[in-house]
């Protein structure tokens, strides 16, 4: 920020960026001379599999170094955490997935691993701190804040549970935004005349329909529904 008609100091510039934190794979994008830019990591990969394996020793490894261990070390390779993310033990139904679940209150479920029983927030903000670490590499500097974007069908619970994970990671969390508005907006449909929209979000583990009203330049989500395990 600066005074009117005057430029920002170099050292007072700020970055911030957007975060998609997907069920399968996540990515970290800034608007770069007007254009949303979706930021690589050293090789050049733009998606992060949003994978974590717990390995001996205390070797942690994320996303695409992760990914090879969920066939060779199941019951310590946690893929598609989101899922759990925010959610009570009665909410989930057993079975289904390679690692093992253990409730850790009555309104948390953790995943045990070599490294101890693991939440959700745990896992995610793992996730978070790679794209974190790949964001301030790639725009020079540390991030003043991060906009997140979530299911529309999540809830207040599901919600604060992603700012948690974002705290752990070291981020500043500007917004949550609905997915299926990020959606739309990115689509030019902010601009476009009052209306009622469809948004269909066909993700590698969920699929998400998402009814959206349109009035006034603001988007109420009218209605969800879908597939959140795909």
């Amino acid at each position: 920020t600066a005074e009117p008609g005057r430029a920002a100091a170099p050292h007072q510039h700020r970055l911030a960026v957007g975060i998609d934190l997907g069920t399968t794979n996540s990515l970290v994008a800034s608007v770069r001379s007007g254009i949303p830019t979706v930021l690589p990591d050293a090789q050049g990969r733009l998606l992060l599999p949003s994978v974590v394996h717990y390995g001996e020793r205390g070797l942690l490894t994320v996303g695409h170094e992760a990914r090879p261990f969920a066939a060779a070390d199941p019951a310590n390779t946690i893929a598609s955490a989101k899922r759990l993310i925010g959610r009570a033990p009665a909410d989930l139904a057993a079975g289904g997935l390679a690692y093992a679940l253990e409730p850790i209150s009555d309104t948390a479920v953790g995943v045990r691993t070599r490294a101890g029983v693991k939440s959700p927030v745990e896992i995610g903000a793992e996730v978070l701190r790679v794209l974190k670490v790949r964001a301030e590499a790639a725009l020079g500097g540390p991030l003043t804040g991060a906009v997140i974007t979530v299911p529309a069908y999540f809830d207040d619970a599901q919600r604060q549970a992603t700012k948690d994970a974002a705290a752990r990671a070291g981020l500043n969390v500007l917004r949550l935004l609905n997915e299926p508005t990020a959606a739309a907006v990115a689509y030019g449909l902010d601009t476009a005349n009052e209306g009622v929209y469809v948004v269909y979000d066909l993700g590698g583990g969920t699929f998400d329909v998402s009814i959206l009203r349109l009035a006034r330049g603001v988007f109420e989500v009218v209605a969800t529904s879908g597939d959140a395990m795909l």
